[in-house]
C-alpha cells in the first residue's frame, strides 16, 4: 500500500504526495491492435480517481521528428535510417516521461508505442530501474481480421499520416505496415523469458486475458479496469431526476418529492424512451424517492443503487445556500476554496463521491444501453469520467434539470448529444465564484477534505434520508447538532483549540 505524507506547500496550503514509486506502463503490441485506445481510456480512468497520469505516443514524436510520412517502407526492419530515427524518438520521449514523473509530479506514465522487440523492452527496463520506477507492460495481442480492418477503418484512416489519402490506399499501405512490425514481433513469454516481469496480457479485444505478477495496488486497479472495458456499440443516457419540491424551495440533499414540472418531466422521459426507440434500454436510479418517482412513470423495470445517492451534505442536507453562509460562514467559504475535496460535516466530498461511483462506471463500460436516473453531484461525477474532465472542473459542471444527454463513446473520446425536454425548472447550478473570501477562515483552520478530515473523538453523523422502504420519520429539516469539539493536533504540532476551529466536526 502506497504510504501517504502530508505537508505544508509553499502558499500554506495541505497537500498530500504519494511516495510509493512512480509507473511505468508499457504497451505492446502490432499496429492496429487498440493500444492507442486503451492508453486514452486507463489515462482517462487513473486521473479520474486521483492518480497524475499521462499518455506518451511515440507516433507523435515521430510525426514530429518526419513531418511527411511517405509509405510502410519507412518502418521495415532493414530502413538502418529510419531505425535510427525512432530509437532517438523513444529516448526523447523517455526524457518527457522522466520529467513528468520526477518534476511534475506525475505518478504514472503510459509509453504507448509497438515495443515488439526484446531489445526495446529491455531498454525501456533499464530506464526504470535507473530512475527507481516501477514498469507494468500491458501487451495486446489480436488475430481477429475483422476487429483488426474495423480499427484500421475507424483510427488509422483519419490519422495524419494518411491526409486525403481514399481508404483502399491506406488500407493496403496499413497492412503492409503491419508485415513489416511482425518480421521483428517477439511476444511476452510469460512461461520462460518474461515470467519474471509484471503484465497483463489482452486477447482479441478483452475475450480473454493473462496476468503475470501485479506488484502492488496501483496494477491492480490497472488490470481491474482493461479486464472490465469492453469495445462494443452503445449509448448511455444521463438524466437527473424530475425538479423535486426541495429544489423549488433551493434546498439541497434531502428525500424530497417530485413537484408539478418534475412530475411533467417524467411524463416527458417517458415519450424520449419511446420516441427515440429504446426497446433494450437498462434503467438505473438512485435510492431517492425523487430518481424512483422519476423511473416509476416509465413504466419498464429499474434497478435502484444505493451508490447513485447524492452527495451526503451532512450537517447542512435540507439547507439552502443562504441558510448554510449565514450559519456556517467558514464552511461555506472553504467549500468555495476548493470545492471537489472540500468534505461537508458529516458528509461527503466531490472526491469521496468519485470513489463511491467506480463501480457504477465499471457497470456502464460493460454494459449496453443505459439511462441513469441520478442527481446533480453524481451526474457531474459520471460525466467528468466521460469527456475527461479535470477535478477542479468537475464540481463546476452544468447538468441542469429536465435535459438528456446522450454519450456515445468514439474512437479516442466520446460523442455528446443534448435533449432538452422542454419541461420548465428551476435553475440548480452555482456558478464557480470569482471573488473567494478568505477572511471568515481562521488562518490557523485545517481544512477538512478528503486527505485530512477534521473530526472531534466523540463524533455523531447525521444519519442520511432515504425513501425505498424506510420513510424519514419527519421532512422538517433536523437542527444542526454541534458537537463538543476537543483540541485537534497539528501535523506540525500546533494545536488547534475550540476558539480556533469556526466549523462543524464530522
Amino acid at each position: 500500500i502506497a504510504r501517504v505524507c502530508v505537508q505544508r506547500t509553499e502558499d500554506g496550503s495541505w497537500a498530500s504526495y504519494m511516495t510509493n514509486s512512480p509507473t511505468v506502463i508499457v504497451m505492446i503490441g502490432l499496429p492496429a491492435r487498440g493500444k492507442t485506445y486503451m492508453s486514452k481510456k486507463l489515462t482517462r480512468y487513473l486521473n479520474w480517481i486521483g492518480v497524475p497520469t499521462k499518455v506518451f505516443n511515440l507516433g507523435v514524436y515521430r510525426r514530429e521528428a518526419v513531418k511527411a510520412y511517405k509509405s510502410y517502407d519507412f518502418f521495415r526492419h532493414d530502413n538502418e535510417e529510419a531505425m535510427e530515427i525512432r530509437k532517438q524518438c523513444a529516448l526523447v520521449a523517455l526524457q518527457d516521461v522522466k520529467a513528468y514523473l520526477t518534476e511534475e509530479g506525475g505518478q504514472i506514465a503510459v509509453f504507448d508505442a509497438t515495443n515488439t522487440t526484446r531489445e526495446r523492452r529491455e531498454l525501456l527496463l533499464s530506464f526504470a530501474k535507473e530512475h527507481a520506477y516501477k514498469v507494468f507492460f500491458v501487451e495486446s495481442l489480436c488475430d481477429d481480421p475483422d476487429v483488426i480492418a474495423a480499427n484500421i477503418m475507424d483510427v488509422k484512416v483519419s490519422s495524419p499520416d494518411y491526409p486525403e489519402r481514399d481508404r483502399e490506399s491506406v488500407m493496403e499501405d496499413f497492412l503492409k505496415r503491419i508485415e513489416c512490425y511482425k518480421v521483428m514481433y517477439q511476444p511476452l513469454d510469460p512461461d520462460e523469458h518474461d515470467k519474471d516481469l509484471s503484465f497483463i496480457q489482452v486477447i482479441n479485444v478483452g475475450r480473454s486475458f493473462l496476468v503475470n505478477k501485479v506488484q502492488d495496488y496501483i496494477q491492480s486497479k490497472i488490470v481491474y479496469y482493461l479486464m472490465n472495458i469492453h469495445v462494443h456499440s452503445h449509448s448511455i443516457y444521463l438524466c437527473r431526476h424530475g425538479e423535486s419540491e426541495h429544489n423549488v424551495e433551493g434546498r439541497i440533499g434531502g428525500d424530497g418529492m417530485l413537484s408539478v414540472q418534475g412530475k411533467k418531466f417524467a411524463g416527458a422521459l417517458k415519450g424520449f424512451v419511446e420516441q427515440h426507440g429504446l426497446t433494450d434500454l437498462k434503467v438505473w436510479t438512485s435510492q431517492l424517492g425523487r430518481t424512483i418517482q422519476t423511473a416509476e412513470e416509465l413504466g419498464v423495470p429499474y434497478e435502484q443503487w444505493k451508490i447513485l445517492n447524492e452527495i451526503d451534505a451532512g450537517v447542512c442536507e435540507e439547507m439552502t445556500y443562504e441558510m448554510i453562509e449565514e450559519t456556517f460562514p467558514a464552511e461555506f467559504a472553504l467549500r468555495d476554496q476548493d470545492k471537489y475535496h472540500y468534505r461537508y460535516p458529516g458528509g461527503e466530498s466531490y472526491q469521496d463521491l468519485v470513489q463511491r461511483l467506480e463501480p457504477v462506471i465499471m457497470e456502464l463500460e460493460r454494459q449496453g444501453n443505459v439511462l441513469v436516473i441520478c442527481h446533480q453531484a453524481v451526474m457531474r461525477c459520471l460525466l467528468a469520467y466521460f469527456l475527461d474532465k479535470s477535478a477542479d472542473d468537475l464540481p463546476y459542471l452544468k447538468c441542469p434539470l429536465h435535459t438528456v444527454l446522450k454519450l456515445t463513446p468514439v474512437a479516442y473520446g466520446c460523442k455528446v448529444d443534448m435533449f432538452d425536454l422542454k419541461v420548465e425548472a428551476v435553475n440548480t447550478h452555482r456558478d464557480r465564484p470569482l471573488v473567494i473570501r478568505n477572511d471568515v477562515v481562521p488562518t490557523t483552520f485545517l481544512r477538512r477534505n478528503s486527505f485530512t478530515p477534521l473530526s472531534s473523538h466523540d463524533q455523531v453523523k447525521r444519519p442520511r434520508l432515504y425513501s425505498a422502504g424506510n420513510p424519514p420519520q419527519s421532512r422538517r429539516p433536523l437542527a444542526p447538532f454541534i458537537p463538543s469539539m476537543q483540541s485537534f493536533e497539528d501535523p506540525e504540532g500546533a494545536e488547534l483549540t475550540r476558539s480556533q476551529v469556526s466549523c462543524l466536526s464530522a
